[in-house]
């Protein structure tokens, strides 16, 4: 690649810029009306949720005035595609509802369950009096009104919600009157974590990419206050989190967020995280879905290897790369096809079938140091045909190599249970719930070594 068609990609990629064809209008913001509210939006083991809203009354209240109690909050989801409605989505083939046998809506569309109401500054920050309140609401892994999410099944992919927010008075507070007392008006999202990220698009020529496949959207993080060489821990995403409008998703899709938070950032001293998004599935191949021969590789290497070039603080003998499901399957891949380009790698529930990977490629792969995590009850992608075979054969030629093989995956945090108050269960398949909590460890020369401590340690 020329200097000049370099510099070309890193603007339109590695540095966060967008390349705009035609005419810029510069055009007035819209007047922000009062009352109003900001969602929210965390991320939790099972997807982003709306757990918060940050109403601006627009007039000043006490503490003491407030409760659980006060306020009523309603949502109705809208759908990304379309604008359609929960209902209208269903009626017209698009979502499946909560309840599939009985064609339930009434977990789509509803009123929150509101756990507690303190009085605000406009950040969120505890006041004992002032203009805003935040409402706190219930959240968990099967409480369908918080998600941010929805899954189609038949695309096999996550589409954002736009939630249609209504908070009204059960009483009257001070100079509000709870009759005529209605906020619809949504001035904006805030997204813990997640707004410390920087997100774009990195786009190579054709010379590099010779099919119109030459397009990632990525998510970055940088470390602050860097006066050092520091690593770069490369997340890629699970089939879900695909598509080329929102590469926020790789990261809130499940909780990839956390590679950007203690204690994980801890281990590194801090790090640099990219986060790419594959516009499809990084599991398509050119001559069928997971065939071993995946068509975003060259890309996704491409991009990989500009930001390195781009940024002389990112440490190229510590970069590490891992990935659940499809993210897991590219991961091997990369491994096999880059052997000792990175210090590192981790696998989670990944797909890259056993059979595929003949002697030579193993004894590539076998060149970076590898830690694999699955659970026993995955059956999406089988570890009885991808992870466990394969390790084997990587113990059997000496690799240095770790596998955390769970029975299933489940809450650990003891906030969501069932009805009989035993952890609430998480599909098999979802293994990389243990990575981002930072719980998944081995006992290594007699010492219990978590996953990330142990990658930190790694060196190409």
């Amino acid at each position: 690649m020329t200097k000049k068609k370099l510099l070309k990609a890193l603007i339109c990629g590695a540095l966060g810029f967008s390349l705009v064809t035609g005419s810029l209008q510069v055009q007035a913001a819209p007047a922000v009306q009062t009352p109003n509210f900001k969602t929210v939006t965390e991320v939790f083991d099972w997807g982003p949720a709306v757990s918060k809203l940050i109403v601006n009354l627009g007039t000043n209240i006490n503490q003491r005035d407030v409760n659980a109690e006060t306020f009523n909050v309603h949502v109705r989801k809208i759908l990304t595609d379309g604008g359609l409605t929960w209902v209208e989505g269903w009626q017209k083939g698009k979502i499946v509802p909560a309840n599939p046998e009985t064609r339930d809506y009434s977990a789509l569309e509803g009123d929150r369950q509101i756990t507690n109401v303190f009085v605000c500054d406009e950040n969120g920050n505890p006041a004992s009096s002032g203009n805003f309140v935040t409402i706190e609401m219930t959240v968990g892994p099967t409480d369908a009104l918080s998600s941010m999410l929805n899954f189609d099944p038949m695309k096999f992919s996550n589409q954002w919600i736009i939630p249609e927010y209504t908070v009204t008075l059960n009483k009257n507070l001070g100079n509000l009157n709870s009759n005529n007392f209605v906020v619809t008006y949504r001035a904006g999202d805030i997204r813990p974590i997640v707004d410390n990220f920087k997100f774009g698009h990195y786009i190579v020529g054709k010379e590099i990419i010779s099919s119109e496949r030459r397009t990632l959207g990525y998510a970055l993080y940088e470390p602050e206050n860097v006066t050092s060489k520091r690593p770069l821990i490369i997340w890629l995403h699970g089939g879900g989190e695909g598509g080329s409008d929102s590469p926020s998703l790789p990261i809130m899709g499940n909780k990839a967020t956390m590679l950007a938070e203690s204690p994980i950032q801890d281990y590194f001293g801090g790090a640099y995280v990219l986060a790419p998004q594959c516009p499809t599935a990084w599991m398509e191949g050119y001559e069928g879905w997971a065939d071993g021969k995946p068509i975003y590789e060259d890309i996704l290497m491409a991009l990989i290897k500009d930001l390195v070039a781009s940024n002389p603080n990112i440490d190229q003998n510590r970069i590490y790369v891992g990935g659940d499901s499809n993210g897991g399957y590219m991961t091997l891949c990369l491994a096999r096809d880059y052997p000792g380009y990175f210090a590192a790698g981790f696998p989670v529930c990944e797909g890259l079938n056993d059979r595929l990977i003949s002697n030579g490629d193993l004894e590539n792969i076998a060149k970076t140091p590898l830690w694999f995590v699955a659970a026993k009850t995955d059956t999406t992608l089988p570890p009885d045909i991808n992870s466990v075979p394969t390790v084997a054969r990587l113990r059997e030629i000496g690799a240095n190599v770790h596998f955390s093989y769970y029975d299933d995956v489940h809450d650990t945090s003891g906030l969501y249970k069932k009805d009989d108050g035993t952890p609430h269960v998480y599909a098999g398949h979802w293994s990389w719930i243990y990575v981002h909590n930072n719980e998944v460890e081995e006992v290594i020369n007699g010492r219990t070594v978590k996953l990330f401590e142990w990658l930190a340690q790694q060196r190409r």
